[in-house]
């Protein structure tokens, strides 16, 4: 068997964390106060997906390599999926009120639906339903 993560934690470099936090508050995000300080964040998604918004200062700590400006280019798409269509609407909705951009219009294949947006500081993020009982067992 290949590699079995348990959890994953996505690290975004950020402009501005009180920003940030307050944009992804807006939508419904939760944060873990045991790993927030100046620098950083922990926002819940799951019992198993976490994003570390990181000030872009500290991100660089990280890596050798230039951060983007996620406004003008793209190195990831982080897709989240929800339990309804409806899950999909609001959350973009709350998304789009809270200062974000749409990245997309929706799209609908009848069996799945998505949308996606783009945070305040150009991360793209597309949320979708899928209805498990159309997709076909292999």
């Amino acid at each position: 068997m290949g590699v079995q993560a348990e959890k994953i934690f996505v690290n975004l470099p950020v402009k501005d964390l009180n920003k940030s936090i307050e944009f992804f508050s807006k939508i419904g995000f939760e944060f873990n106060a045991q790993f927030t300080d100046e620098n950083a964040t922990c926002m819940v998604i799951s019992d198993h997906i976490f994003v570390m918004l990181l000030v872009e200062d500290y991100f660089k700590g990280f890596t050798k390599k230039e951060i983007p400006d996620a406004t003008k280019s793209s190195e990831v798409i982080l897709t989240l999926s929800v339990e309804s269509k409806g899950k999909v609407d609001e959350l973009v909705d709350r998304a789009l009120a809270a200062g974000g951009k749409a990245s997309s219009d929706p799209v609908d294949h009848g069996f799945m639906y998505q949308w996606s947006f783009q945070d305040i500081d150009g991360h793209q993020w597309e949320l979708f339903y899928m209805d498990e009982s159309a997709v076909h067992q292999a």
